[in-house]
């Protein structure tokens, strides 16, 4: 088997052994596929690992920058209590459309808001309205705005919240020293005011499996 393989093998297995009653979020991938969505979710381990930390850290309120189909949306849904509260942000309309649909198939579409326009004019609208001390912040959206985002974030967490930061190894691109990747840049823009920012402490995991080489950034904000 070559790498990509053997990486796929362990994720189909450790799903089908830790998540085999996954029926519903299935559903949700393949509503997105029927709307033509790109499939760049979050892998199903991925979602519970971002269900898991949510839970860990007894969240009540999260904040996700990037919807797509609202996947993600979903597994950080579950991981909320009956008052809890997922504000997601996104700007394309089919997205919105099928996230919404997403959401209604889940049945948690109470526990959920989307904010629809750019993110960048919903988290200064955010922050405007002081809407403040989010435990868990979920970013996955547009890259080379990612130390736009980074600055909100930290802005609209609380102490002891917990920033997770997807798709920030782009298959080892990120140590491309002459890479003109809009994507890898702001990628580096971003870890470079993360290493800088006394608000906060970061850790990049690398991951490989059903989305290939990539990883996260977490963030602790202190």
């Amino acid at each position: 088997m070559t790498e990509n393989q053997v990486w796929n093998a362990v994720d189909h297995y450790l799903i089908n052994r830790l998540q085999p009653h996954n029926t519903k979020m299935k559903k949700l991938l393949q509503n997105n596929r029927d709307n033509n969505l790109p499939e760049i979710d979050v892998s199903p381990t991925q979602g519970k690992m971002l269900w898991m930390l949510a839970k860990m850290m007894g969240a009540h309120r999260i904040l996700e920058i990037g919807t797509l189909g609202g996947y993600s949306t979903t597994w950080l849904a579950m991981a909320l209590p009956e008052d809890g509260k997922v504000i997601t942000l996104e700007n394309n309309n089919n997205h919105i459309k099928v996230a919404k649909e997403n959401f209604q198939l889940s049945g948690l579409e109470k526990k959920i808001t989307i904010m629809e326009d750019n993110a960048l004019t919903s988290l200064s609208e955010l922050l405007k309205n002081n809407m403040d001390e989010f435990d868990f912040i979920f970013i996955d959206a547009d890259k080379p705005n990612n130390p736009l985002y980074i600055d909100y974030a930290i802005k609209l967490a609380r102490k002891g919240a917990v920033i997770v930061a997807d798709n920030i190894v782009r298959n080892g691109n990120i140590v491309a020293e002459n890479s003109q990747d809009e994507k890898v840049l702001g990628i580096r823009r971003f870890i470079d005011i993360l290493s800088k920012d006394s608000r906060v402490e970061s850790v990049g995991i690398q991951t490989v499996g059903l989305k290939g080489y990539d990883g996260f950034i977490l963030s602790y904000v202190k």
